[in-house]
């Protein structure tokens, strides 16, 4: 929905900043100017702007293209790789049965 504004918990915020000054030094390391990378997967300056800003408003999908022309589209798949909770919460919910006979 165009015109509202996602409000997240400071924490994710904080979260988000990070992923965009990752992706910023990563663009850093490798030389390349915002024009580049921009014109690269097809979105506006302002667009990545506001990446390396980590602002919510943009969609995952443009994080994913910026990250792919960067290299790094891997790091996705490490997103929520090992859920500990997840993995809890199954185990506790499996019924044990019965034992089978000592015979």
């Amino acid at each position: 929905m165009k015109g509202t504004k996602t409000v997240l918990l400071p924490r994710l915020t904080k979260i988000l900043e990070e992923i965009g000054g990752n992706i910023r030094l990563a663009r850093l390391r490798r030389k390349l100017t915002t024009e580049q990378i921009a014109e690269r997967a097809g979105i506006s300056r302002s667009t990545l702007w506001q990446i390396e800003k980590g602002l919510p408003s943009v969609s995952l999908g443009t994080y994913a293209q910026v990250l792919f022309i960067l290299g790094l589209e891997k790091d996705l798949q490490l997103i929520a790789k090992d859920d500990v909770l997840g993995r809890k919460l199954q185990d506790a919910d499996l019924s044990i049965g019965k034992r089978a006979s000592k015979k």
